[in-house]
């Protein structure tokens, strides 16, 4: 559900700019900063739920603010509801699961009926290393309760989460680590029937993303025998008819997203050699049933699509890797373009073991550029500008409405928290919703209905 992100591993083998710069190539909308706050939300729609992480806590935006949300106890956690958000017109609330001890939650993936979804706990630990206990369970979004905790029978390893519900809703997508490397199991609800997708040969696994048609795994994979970095794969469900889509000394590729309609595949090359923090990478088009020539190329050049994200202050700070998301008609997708020579305020420290799945410095004097987030034809190479650039202002991730009419992204200026915002399909109408959980930063926005 969320993508590649920090946290859907175990862990990781591994000038402010005078004036407004133009894009390089392409057309450009109408420039316009962003305003700081919105009197308001205007739009006609149905209820709509925006689901969100903030640093270990679980975070639900109700768009429709009229639309009360019963299931809030705030006799039991007081900090449930976001009072600052009702300037915005939405209503922000924290879900506070009961099973005590659990030092961190994170969102899986929803059922159709839209209002069950699975959870991930995390016991007290270093997720990142892949030793932590983690307990999945099915949560009620509107009566804001567990229903069950599931995955208990056959159990592969203490680190194992969900990233899928295969169609049918009978059977999970599960990735244990086991022996260092994480894997794709397939297993019923209860953990029963598990069988192994990826084995120990296959390297480390993650970022699994399933196919349009339900039929087939796209994902990319480290720490294999003979190759230098990550690749690209895309298989059957049943680990049958495996195909490499991406490989290259130097390449780091990263983060494969399916087309709408399943014939095409949007992911990060970066040039991890000239930069061991993978901050930049340039997008690049591949084709599910392998390269050919034409069928598989970069799409940017300059290595300036933001990729490994790093924000906020010494108390709010923030990351997770930051990947390419196509429009709801697969016509284009969305490009984080930083400026010539940006730079955030946590430069990687390459010289030092990384010991925190993080490894980088707060100089927020020293960070320069920004980011805009661009709307990209990855056939034409058209470009235009959507969320425009400013100074010191980094831009990224990036969530469609399913219906295409809204735009969800997280903003971040130096030495502040991310928060998320929202915007119209051409851009128009930027509103601020929340900066999180006790104003610590709000981050992974995803769209439930």
């Amino acid at each position: 559900m969320w993508g590649c992100t920090s946290d859907s591993c175990g862990g990781r083998p591994s000038c402010c700019g005078a004036g407004r710069r133009r894009p390089d190539r392409g057309t450009e909308m109408p420039w316009r900063p962003l305003p700081r706050e919105s009197a308001g939300i205007s739009m006609n729609n149905t209820h709509k739920r925006i689901l969100f992480n903030s640093h270990g806590r679980l975070g639900v935006i109700e768009l429709d603010a009229s639309r009360a949300k019963p299931g809030v106890d705030a006799a039991r956690d007081p900090t449930a509801l976001d009072a600052a958000a009702a300037t915005t017109g939405v209503q922000v609330w924290y879900p506070n699961p009961d099973a005590p001890g659990m030092a961190s939650w994170g969102w899986g993936p929803l059922f159709e009926d839209r209002r069950r979804v699975i959870l991930s706990s995390y016991e007290p630990g270093k997720a990142w290393e892949g030793n932590v206990q983690v307990h999945l369970w099915i949560y009620d979004l509107e009566e804001d309760r567990l229903l069950e905790e599931i995955a208990l029978k056959n159990r592969p390893a203490p680190f194992m989460g969900c990233t899928h519900i295969l169609p049918g809703e009978e059977r999970l997508v599960t990735n244990p680590i086991i022996d260092g490397k994480q894997r794709i199991w397939t297993m019923d609800l209860d953990g029963s029937d598990p069988r192994e997708i990826t084995g120990a040969e296959d390297g480390f696994v993650y970022c699994v993303q399933i196919s349009p048609d339900g039929r087939r795994f796209a994902y990319h994979s480290t720490m294999l025998e003979g190759r230098d970095s990550y690749c690209i794969f895309v298989s059957d469900l049943d680990a049958g008819n495996r195909v490499e889509v991406a490989a290259a000394q130097g390449h780091l590729y990263f983060g494969p997203m399916w087309s709408p309609d399943g014939r095409w595949l949007i992911y990060q090359d970066c040039h991890y050699p000239d930069d061991p923090g993978h901050d930049w990478a340039d997008l690049c088009l591949g084709s599910p049933d392998g390269p050919d020539g034409a069928r598989h190329r970069k799409v940017t050049t300059g290595q300036r699509q933001w990729f490994a994200t790093s924000y906020g202050n010494p108390d709010s700070r923030g990351s997770g890797s930051n990947i390419a998301q196509w429009t709801p008609d697969g016509k284009r997708v969305t490009y984080t373009r930083a400026e010539p020579g940006s730079r955030t305020a946590w430069p990687y420290q390459a010289q030092r073991p990384d010991t925190d799945h993080f490894n980088r410095d707060y100089y927020p004097a020293a960070a320069r550029g920004g980011t805009a987030i661009c709307l990209l034809s990855p056939f034409s190479g058209e470009e235009s500008e959507f969320i425009p650039y400013e100074p010191l202002v980094w831009n990224f991730r990036s969530a469609w409405s399913p219906d295409g009419s809204m735009f969800a992204f997280c903003r971040a200026e130096v030495g502040s928290p991310s928060a998320i915002w929202l915007v119209d399909a051409d851009g128009g109408n930027a509103r601020k919703l929340t900066n999180g959980y006790e104003h610590l930063g709000a981050d992974h926005p995803v769209w439930v209905g």
